[in-house]
């Protein structure tokens, strides 16, 4: 995790990952086997990787472990491989089973490489600080889906912490912009595998006081870095926004940076399953013939907890299997819009929207006498059933040409309609109710 400011770093990765992000973005041409490691490469490689845990590793006294765990597996000649992919695999296993530690790992990564490796009088662009601010521009710097969800509850997933000076920032602004306008933040970085501090501490500072100390961060010999919530932001501060943040194993590193904040000043709520547990700062060191290798060389300490979430995670305060996350998010937050008695029309939103998402959280079994009394003709609908279910439609009505799904909402017969959420369908004995949003009572159709 890119937890220290690039001048307090001589190599570090903008955007950097933990072993599970970094293998997953191998260049495939090179993991089919592109490339051919000789013995003596392959001896250099394994001499490299030693020799820089041994250089910088934060935690000294583990390195003799963690060396002698790399030894024992050249000698039973477990690295005997030609493919620099899977040369990689089995190394960054070992590191990681031998330290305990997320970030330490190996990859296969040419173009990183080539980057990292490139001369000073390089053109501008084609070093890493270039290649990483590609990939940032190319994945809007990671802020990847904003969304309106029912109830002006706000959304924005975030699937990397990059950082690029002058730039995120800015996206940051438009996406921060949006979100003021919500009554509940959620943002979710369910999968979102790290990246650079800067953004981090860009992020947090909207839901703190200006100046407050966020975060410090420790390296053998250096003086301590302090990293604390800006005073400026050109979108302004949402103190007191309801907010929750999404999290799940695939959590990690600056990601979860954020979710420690969060649980640690009380922001908010932590939804879904426990992070990864990989809160130590990496640099990335190149090794020929392509190879760049995460060596963890420092570590942070947050004010609050004098520690940090290393080997342990961050736990959620809702836990729910990570596909549900997002609807659990929305269902909380809407109760607790409406428990904070709001405005009559507010109220009336997040009324409408609530029970939709919980349908969606436990999914509605209707009773199978309603199913078979329910088709017919109601005024100028007709309901139907079909092996999956209910179907509306409205005949001759140009804006409804086919027949639309109806998902039960509740066992009493509330059904929503596919497609128009502005309409909520009862089933009552021969009669059929329309409830418009908005509309105090429903429009009552008896059965022809």
């Amino acid at each position: 995790m890119n937890l220290i400011s690039a001048a307090a770093m001589a190599l570090v990765l903008v955007g950097c990952r933990t072993a599970a992000e970094a293998q997953a973005r191998t260049p495939v041409t090179e993991a089919k086997g592109g490339h051919v490691l000789s013995p003596a490469q392959r001896d250099a490689v394994l001499g490299a990787v030693m020799a820089a845990y041994q250089k910088a590793y934060v935690f000294p006294e583990k390195t003799p472990a963690i060396l002698a765990r790399l030894d024992q597996a050249r000698a039973a000649g477990r690295y005997h491989v030609d493919n620099p992919s899977e040369l990689a695999g089995l190394v960054s296993r070992d590191l990681r089973e031998a330290s305990g530690d997320g970030h330490a790992f190996l990859e296969f990564n040419p173009p990183r490489y080539a980057a990292a490796t490139a001369p000073a009088a390089a053109p501008s662009g084609e070093d890493l600080a270039g290649f990483d601010a590609v990939a940032a521009r190319r994945e809007n710097h990671g802020l990847s889906d904003m969304r309106i969800l029912a109830g002006n509850v706000r959304y924005l997933r975030i699937t990397a912490f990059h950082w690029v000076s002058d730039e995120t920032g800015q996206a940051y602004d438009a996406a921060m912009r949006f979100l003021k306008g919500g009554d509940a933040v959620i943002i979710d970085l369910r999968g979102n595998g790290g990246g650079a501090s800067e953004a981090v501490q860009y992020l947090v500072s909207h839901f703190l006081k200006p100046g407050t100390l966020e975060i410090t961060f420790l390296r053998a010999g250096r003086e301590p870095v302090q990293t604390r919530a800006l005073d400026h932001l050109p979108a302004g501060r949402m103190p007191g926004t309801p907010l929750y943040v999404l999290i799940d194993q695939g959590s990690a590193s600056a990601a979860e940076s954020f979710a420690y904040d969060v649980r640690q000043f009380k922001l908010g709520t932590l939804v879904g399953v426990g992070t990864a547990g990989a809160a130590n700062n990496n640099d990335f060191v190149p090794i020929a013939p392509g190879f760049m290798l995460s060596v963890s060389a420092g570590r942070p300490v947050h004010p609050v907890s004098q520690t940090n979430w290393e080997g342990t995670g961050v736990a959620p305060d809702l836990a729910t299997a990570s596909e549900q996350a997002l609807d659990a998010a929305h269902a909380r937050a809407l109760k607790a819009l409406l428990a904070a008695k709001p405005a009559p029309g507010a109220g009336a939103d997040y009324a409408w929207a609530l029970p939709a998402v919980e349908a969606r959280l436990q999914p509605v079994t209707l009773p199978a006498a309603t199913v078979q009394a329910a088709p017919g003709t109601y005024g100028k609908y007709v309901v139907t059933a079909g092996k999956d279910g209910l179907w509306i439609a409205r005949p001759g009505h140009p804006l409804w040409p086919a027949p639309r799904r109806l998902t039960p909402l509740t066992t009493g017969g509330l059904f929503a309609v596919d497609g128009v959420d502005m309409l909520r369908i009862g089933l009552k004995p021969d009669a059929l109710e329309l409830w418009w949003k908005g509309e105090a009572s429903p429009r009552l159709l008896q059965r022809e």
